[in-house]
């Protein structure tokens, strides 16, 4: 399942590189950018330490797109 992330616009917004958000919550660039691309769903823990670097709750970062229900 993918979550829908504003923290490319976040970083961007703050004036910060990939590398400097990774270094700022101890990931890699790499990680940071999958991220932002959607492509990795980060932990618990790591949602946390992205929306705390931006002062935002973790759901103004990350929004887990609505599911059909059954």
């Amino acid at each position: 399942m993918e979550f829908d992330t504003r923290v490319r616009e976040l970083r961007e917004e703050a004036g910060l590189t990939q590398a400097e958000l990774a270094d700022r919550v101890d990931v890699t660039r790499q990680t940071v950018l999958y991220v932002e691309k959607g492509e990795y769903n980060p932990s618990l823990e790591l949602a946390w330490r992205i929306a705390r670097e931006f002062d935002a709750r973790v759901e103004d970062v990350f929004d887990l797109p609505d599911e059909p229900r059954s």
